[in-house]
C-alpha cells in the first residue's frame, strides 16, 4: 500500500485562509455578480417563456379560426350542393303535377303518381324547401319572373294574376324563380 504524503496542519489552515481583508471582498463581490448575471438570466429566461406562450396562444388562435372557416365552408359547400340536388329534382316535381293534373281513368296509377308527389313534396319540405306561392300580391322580381301581362280585368296593376310555373325557395336561397303573368300597370 502507497502512503500518501500528509500535510502538517498548520500548512494546511495557512493555505485554506484566506486574508480576511481582500478575500471577503472578493467573495462579497463575486457573489453580487453571480446573482446579477443570474437575475439577468432569469429575466431573459423570463421573457422568451412570455414570448414562447404569446407565440403559442397565436397559433392556438390561428387555429381556431381556421377550424371554424374551415367548418363554415364545409356547411357553405354542403347547402350550396343540396341546393344544386334539389334544383335538378324541380322538374321532375312538375311532371308529376301534370300528370296529377291529367284526365285519367287509371285509379290505381293516379294514386300511385300521388303517392309519389306527396313523398316527394315531404322530402322537399323536411329540407326547407318552400313554394314561392304569391298569386294576387304585388310582384317581386326577385322572387319571380313576369313572363306574360294580363288584362285590368284580371286584377289590380302590378300584381300576378296566373302562376304558370311555381317557384322554390330554400330559406332566403330562391331555388327557382315562379314564372307568373302580371297585370299591366
Amino acid at each position: 500500500m502507497s502512503k500518501k504524503k500528509q500535510t502538517p496542519p498548520e500548512e494546511a489552515q495557512e493555505k485554506a485562509q484566506v486574508p480576511e481583508e481582500d478575500g471577503a471582498v472578493d467573495a462579497q463581490e463575486a457573489v453580487e455578480v453571480s446573482l446579477e448575471e443570474l437575475q439577468s438570466q432569469l429575466e431573459a429566461a423570463q421573457k422568451q417563456s412570455e414570448e414562447y406562450l404569446n407565440m403559442a396562444q397565436r397559433v392556438q388562435a390561428d387555429f381556431e379560426n381556421f377550424r371554424r372557416r374551415n367548418n363554415a365552408a364545409r356547411a357553405d359547400s354542403f347547402e350550396e350542393g343540396a341546393r344544386a340536388f334539389i334544383q335538378t329534382i324541380l322538374p321532375v316535381m312538375d311532371n308529376l303535377e301534370r300528370a296529377l293534373a291529367a284526365e285519367s281513368s287509371d285509379a290505381a296509377l293516379k294514386e300511385g303518381v300521388s303517392m309519389v308527389y306527396r313523398q316527394l313534396s315531404d322530402c322537399l319540405e323536411k329540407r326547407g324547401v318552400t313554394v314561392i306561392d304569391r298569386m294576387g300580391e304585388k310582384f317581386d322580381p326577385s322572387l319571380e319572373n313576369a313572363v306574360m301581362q294580363g288584362t285590368a280585368e284580371e286584377g289590380e296593376p302590378g300584381t300576378v294574376c296566373a302562376v304558370l310555373q311555381k317557384g322554390y325557395k330554400m330559406g332566403d336561397f330562391v331555388l327557382r324563380h315562379a314564372m307568373v303573368k302580371v297585370v299591366a300597370e
